[in-house]
Order: C-alpha cells, then structure tokens, then sequence
C-alpha cells in the first residue's frame, strides 16, 4: 500500500454566530484527503480528517510543511506490523519542529494524522470506532452519551429563540444541553438559564459554558450566581492556561469544572493537573483531538490523565462531530457533544446515528463515515474528482 497524494481543501462553516469572546463568521476548517493506491469498486480508498471546529483551516502550515514531509517519506516509514502507522505519521509530520509553541501547528498535524486513521479503518472495512479500540486495547461501546451543544449569541437574539433552539433538540432526541455564558451580563444570562431549565427540567442535564472570558472577580461573581443551581458543569470559566484561575475557582465552586478544548499537548495536559486544581471524579476534561496533533497525542492524554488518578469516564471532548464521536467509542470515554444545527457542514452526526435516551449510536460506516453525512458529501465527492 502506498500514499499517491494528500490534498487538502479549506471549508467555510455556515452561521453568523458567537459565543462569550468570538464570533464564528468567517471561520474554516482544514479537510484533509489521503489517496492510497488501493483501488476498491473501481475507486481508490481515500481516507478524510479534518482539525476542529470554531478555529481556522491550516493551509499554510498543511501545504508547506506537513504534507511535503509525509510524501517526501519511503512507503514502508507509513507502514507497520497492523497496516498504516498513525504514529509513525505524526513523527514524520513533526519532524524539525522545536518542542513548544503548539497552537496551529497542532491543530495542522491533527487533521492529517485522523485522516490516515480514517484511511486506515477502511482499508480494514471497519468503522474506524473498531480499529481505534483494537489498536490501544480498549473495549468498544456501540452507544456512548451524549449532549447537544447551542446556545451561542444572534444577532437578533432573545429567550424564546433560545426556548426554541432547545426544544429543537429536544425533538432529536436529545435529553442534555450546553448554552454560551458571559457574552450578555449577569443578569441577562441568568434568566438565559432560566429558560434553558425550563426545556431540560433537571439542572443535572445542563452545561453553561463561558469560553475563557471571565478573569478572576467575573469567575467568581458568576460561579457564585449560579452554584445553587447545581448545573452539570461550568465550563472554561478563564483564559485556558491561566491554571491558577482555574485552581482559585476549583477551590471555591463546589460544582464540577470542565476545561482543555484549548489544550493542544501533553505538556499542557501535565500543567492542567498539576496546577489547575482539578478534582477526581468531579471536574471534566476536553481536550480535542483535531486540535492535539491527532489521535496519538489524545491517547497519550488519557493515560497520563489515568496515570495521575483520574477516569476516562469523565473525559468528553470538544467538537461535536463524527470524528469524535468514533473517538469516543473506541476510547470508551465520558461521552460527546454534539452541534446538531450549527457549525455546518461539519457539526453533528450522519442519520443512520441514532439519538435516544441519552445516548448516540455509532454508525458501521466504514472510517469516520464523513461520506454518509449529507452536507459534508459533496464536498468530499468533489475532493476525490
């Protein structure tokens, strides 16, 4: 089996929305394409990743350095004793970096590596769920939980469109959500809360996620607004790497935490535990592998995370999507979340993924099954022209 080319095409996201620090017009995303030489129903096996939702596509990074790298590589340097070897394709496509400095080079890396991992299950005619569990001995769970996440900020905004927005989700079969907090004041979104309560009934099933926009005081003020509500989680309440916010409020929130979408290493990872305050089998950790280097680099975040004491189970990564969702799956971890209408063409599941009771079911579909979404189809159709 050899690679005869890696194409990479950047793709708008749909929506006019925002969340407590951006807006998200304007944003891309990187699809990553893999051509092999192996020819099935008269068409080669070509493997799809992309890196993640809500930051930008690296063409740049992709087109100059990281591709160039992995083509320029003997065949058998891709390959190893079960086929394609997903970490033999990072270290090819890291190679001359300096440690450090991570941010779009690892969002870069990231959608290369899933999608030789998605070539990868198709050459084995298996959802890429199955390969992902066979490879780190993990045992494979056919329907994970799940959480639908909305919420944001638009332009012509107001409760009963939120009302509306989750009673949408609702009608999916959803049962958990996630709202946007800290782009309105206080005031406003609490009464935001409010209605989102109003839709799930049980505040265990709702998140509020602030994406970093709270400094110390505002993460207080705010936690302390809302602790008697007993939400399922507070998300991101400051800047991503300032840990010792993190440990202040770990200190003083007595909900769980959720933190590390903007984590984008081990490294960082180490400095989340051992600085961040965060507490076992309380706070939530979710790291993003399209935003990690990969599939590899996650891995290696959930055993250092079981190593220093913590469970897979409360592991829910950032993203929304398919490819997280087999990550899920294979990794049996927490569970995901879900962008059912928003972030398009790559928010949210394929039909034939079922939503019920609190849980999604994981498509057969070989690899990822980005193929069987009907907004990403034609986009990958026209990539493999």
């Amino acid at each position: 089996m050899r690679i005869v080319g890696i194409r990479e095409e950047s793709i708008a996201l749909e929506g006019d929305i925002s969340n407590s620090v951006i807006s998200f017009n304007g944003h891309d995303v990187s699809l990553v394409a893999v051509v092999s030489d192996v020819v099935r129903h008269g068409k080669p096996v070509i493997g799809f990743g992309f890196n993640s939702i809500g930051r930008f596509a690296q063409r740049g990074i992709l087109q100059e350095r990281v591709i160039p790298r992995i083509l320029k590589a003997p065949a058998d340097a891709l390959l190893g004793n079960d086929g394609l070897d997903c970490e033999a394709v990072y270290r090819l496509a890291v190679r001359n970096e300096k440690p450090g400095g991570h941010g779009d080079r690892a969002s870069a890396v990231g959608a290369l590596e899933l999608a030789f991992w998605d070539l990868k299950a198709k050459l084995a005619d298996e959802p890429a769920y199955r390969t992902i569990s066979r490879h780190f001995g993990t045992t494979p769970a056919k329907r994970v939980p799940v959480y639908a996440a909305g919420g944001y900020y638009y332009a012509q905004d107001g409760l009963d469109r939120l009302r509306a927005e989750l009673e949408g989700y609702v009608d999916l079969g959803f049962e958990a959500f996630k709202i946007k907090v800290g782009g309105a004041s206080l005031k406003e979104d609490l009464r935001r809360i409010e209605a989102a309560l109003d839709i799930c009934c049980a505040a265990e099933k709702l998140a509020v996620d602030a994406n970093g926009r709270f400094d110390l005081a505002a993460a207080i003020e705010f936690g302390e607004a809302i602790e008697p509500l007993g939400l399922r989680w507070y998300e991101e309440v400051g800047d991503p790497l300032d840990y010792e916010l993190n440990r202040q409020i770990a200190g003083r929130y007595s909900g769980p935490l959720a933190t590390g979408e903007n984590l984008f290493s081990c490294q960082d990872v180490r400095n989340l535990i051992n600085f961040g305050g965060m507490r076992p089998d309380k706070d939530i950790f979710q790291m993003d592998a399209g935003l990690s280097y990969g599939l590899g680099e996650y891995a290696r975040m959930i055993k250092l995370l079981e190593s220093s004491g913590y469970d897979r189970s409360f592991a829910f990564p950032h993203g929304g999507h398919l490819i997280n969702l087999n990550i899920v799956a294979g990794l049996n971890l927490g569970g995901c979340e879900a962008y059912p209408h928003v972030f398009q063409p790559f928010g949210g599941y394929s039909p034939d993924c079922e939503i019920a009771g609190g849980f999604v079911s994981v498509s057969d579909a070989p690899g990822f099954g980005l193929e069987t979404k009907p907004e990403l189809r034609p986009i990958i159709e026209r990539m493999t022209q």
